[in-house]
Order: C-alpha cells, then structure tokens, then sequence
C-alpha cells in the first residue's frame, strides 16, 4: 500500500509491507459550501446589526500565519456591515492575534490578507511584550488574570475571527479563544495553560474543560460582542460558517466540527504514521506538537509513532528552546523524564510547557520525527533520515506492529479509540 503525507509544502509517500493492516483516519469527506460567499453573507444576515448602530469605532481579532483562516472571504463582507453602520473606516482596526508567538511584521501581512484590506484599513500585530499596550480587567472563576490588547478593549465593537476545530486541550478552538488568547497577556496566557494537565482539559472536550471554560470566562468578562467562525473540510475549504455570540457560535458549530473531523476506532494502534497536514500546521514544533498530542490517542502505550513535520521556521519559541537546553541529557526515555520532573518542580509556563507536552506523549512510546531540522537531537527528538527509514527502523525494534493507522491531517483528526 502506497500513502502519502503532507510534508511543508510538498508531500511525503511510503510503501507499506504488505503483512500489515493499514487504516487511513482523516477527517471525513465533507464537500465545501457551493456558494462560500453567500454561505459568509448569510452568517452576517443573522445577526442584529441595529444594535450597534450608533457605535463609533470596531476592533477584529484575526489569527496569524499559523492558521489558514479564509480572510480573503470572511473580512470583506464583514467590513462591509461595519461601515454601513457608520463605522468610520479608519476607526476599524484589524488586529493580528499571535498570542504568545512573536509578532507579525508588516511584510509578513500580505500571506493572510488582501492587499485591499491592507491599503485601505488599519492593521496591527499584538505583541505579548509589549505591557503597556496591555489591560488587566481582573480575574475569573477559576482564577486567571484576564489580560487583554489595549486597542482591542477600547473599540466599541469587538469581534473574533477564526476557524472551529479540534484542539489538544482546550477542547476546541474557535469563539472568542482568537481574541482572549490571541491578544492576551503572559500572565493571562500562563494562568489559562496551566490548566491543561488536568484530566478533563483534553481533544474534543467542552462543556467541562476548564481550559476551555476558562476562555469563555474571559470572554464575557472582556465583552466580545460576536464570533465570525468557519468550519473548514481537509482541504481548508468552507464547509460552514457561523455567526453571533461566541458561545452560541461554539454550541452550534461543535455538532458539524465532530461529524467532519471525529473518527472512533476499536482500539489502539500498534504503530501510527502522523503528519500535522502540511504547511503551515509543520511550520514549526510549536505547531507540529498538536500533530503528536492527536495522535497519542490513537497508539497503544508501548507503540511507535512516526511524526513527518517540516519545521522550516525551527521551534516557534526560543523560551520554549532555551529551557530544553539547559538540560544536556542523552536522548531517549530520560530526556522525557527529566523534562517532566523539572517542569512540574517549576510550575507552569508557557514556552517549557510545549517541552512537557511532547515529553508526556513520548515517554510510553517510541517517538521517530522525519523533519528539516538541523539538529533534531537538541530537541531531545529520535529521527530518521526518510519515512522508509522511520517504518523499518519501528518494524526492526516491535516486530509484532501489525496494526497501522496514517494520519495525514493529525493536527486536524479528533481520534476516540474505544479499547
């Protein structure tokens, strides 16, 4: 059986030994809306623009390079509504929502927005370091500052674009997770995430995961006053979108998320070959890692996955880099161990979290990741020259693998093995 994997932005393909059994898991077929653009106006019609007559600025979360959210059809129409409420054009900024990912530069705006958005409105980049541009409003319920981007708060209109789908521990993303992490604080960021090891903060989880709940906290809190939220298929096309309060854009967006992107398998596999689903969900580890936190569901403790993951920017995260670095351990199970034991020592934070993430995963299994990395070994990553490489160096170490699953879009594939 020939497979083949996104790979950046080309492909991989391996030729798997016939003695195996071989499942492909990817999200389900689901055709793209025949009409995006109409499908985008209808979600805007449903909405009651008069409420905000009268308002006299609007402020739009977008998501960065790192998610292939379709600006192209969302904002104009969005845009549009803004001003025939009488929202000058210059009081409408977009604001690029990186999170704790470094900010966007300028020359960088034109690979997630059209050139007419660009020369006629204002566009920013958040920047977590940049403290003064930053307002705390307080705490939640669970304990968390809410911190959020000055420019964002101050708008009399706030909105948050992005797409809803699966994700490693807030359950999903999507609603006002674009905004209240994408335009967050340090301590906002590191007091949500620290939630994450908790047992119900996991893929596909919502109404009580409190990572994710505690977004919805901070939503209300900040008052963002409406989603506009796709639902994409495997191949990033509009399926659905979705329109109105944040938490109401959830609640009927989850139902059409799992039936695209949830499989439920007998049991685990023996062996998984994952790849995040290409560029740019592999632009990075800080990215590729979901790939790895999906697929860790589907393998049984003691099985192989193979990881195939671009990386072409490097790690995403220099504090996430720098911490892996002071420990100057061999590779193998006690990296994994040392990172585990040093990160619970010094409580949560984010950057070292990524670390602690793919060590958790990797520790009961064997981890081999096909990668541009220069150096994948400083990573603590075992990895192998090719896939071939990869598959045969598994099958020589368990040679009892006879169950195969391939995840070509792992990022984007909520896997639920029932044994």
């Amino acid at each position: 059986m020939n497979i083949s994997l996104p790979y950046g932005k080309g492909q991989l393909s391996l030729d798997l030994p016939d003695h195996l059994s071989v499942d492909v898991l990817h999200p389900r077929y689901t055709p793209p809306s025949a009409d995006p653009a109409a499908e985008v106006r209808a979600a805007l019609d449903s909405v009651d623009w008069q409420r905000f007559k009268g308002s006299r600025s609007a402020a739009i979360a977008i998501n960065d390079k790192t998610r292939p959210v379709p600006h192209d059809l969302l904002l104009p129409p969005l845009l549009e509504r803004l001003e025939q409420l009488g929202i000058a054009r210059e009081r409408i900024t977009l604001i690029i929502a990186t999170g704790n990912h470094a900010p966007m530069q300028p020359a960088e705006f034109p690979s997630i927005l059209p050139e007419a958005i660009l020369q006629r409105y204002r566009v920013i980049s958040h920047d977590i370091d940049a403290d003064h541009n930053i307002v705390r409003l307080g705490m939640t319920t669970r304990r968390t500052v809410v911190s959020i981007n000055r420019a964002f708060l101050e708008a009399n209109v706030r909105i948050a674009v992005g797409n809803v789908e699966p994700h490693q521990f807030a359950g999903f993303s999507g609603g006002a997770k674009s905004a209240v992490i994408g335009l967050a604080g340090w301590d906002t960021i590191n007091g949500n995430h620290r939630m994450m090891a908790e047992p119900k903060a996991t893929l596909g989880n919502y109404d009580d995961n409190p990572v994710r709940q505690d977004i919805e906290d901070m939503g209300r809190i900040v008052g963002i006053h409406l989603a506009l939220n796709t639902v994409l298929n495997e191949h990033k096309q509009i399926v659905r979108v979705f329109c109105g309060a944040p938490q109401d854009v959830m609640r009927t967006a989850i139902p059409l998320v799992r039936q695209v992107y949830q499989q439920t398998v007998a049991q685990p596999y023996d062996l998984i070959i994952a790849s995040p689903g290409g560029h740019p969900k592999d632009i990075n580890i800080y990215q590729a890692q979901k790939a790895l936190g999906h697929a860790v569901h589907a393998v049984r403790v003691g099985g192989t996955i193979i990881l195939a993951a671009a990386c072409s920017e490097g790690s995403g995260s220099t504090k996430y880099e720098n911490w892996l670095g002071e420990l100057r351990l061999p590779l193998g199970a006690d990296v994994n161990r040392a990172v585990i034991e040093r990160f619970r020592a010094e409580g949560f934070r984010v950057g070292p979290h990524k670390a602690f993430q793919i060590a958790r995963d990797s520790l009961d299994r064997r981890v081999i990741w096909i990668t541009d990395l220069p150096n994948p070994a400083r990573f603590g990553f075992r990895s192998a020259a090719s896939l071939r490489a990869a598959l045969y160096e598994a099958l020589d170490a368990d040679p009892s693998i006879q169950r195969v699953a391939v995840l070509p879009y792992a990022n984007a594939t909520l896997v639920q093995a029932q044994a």
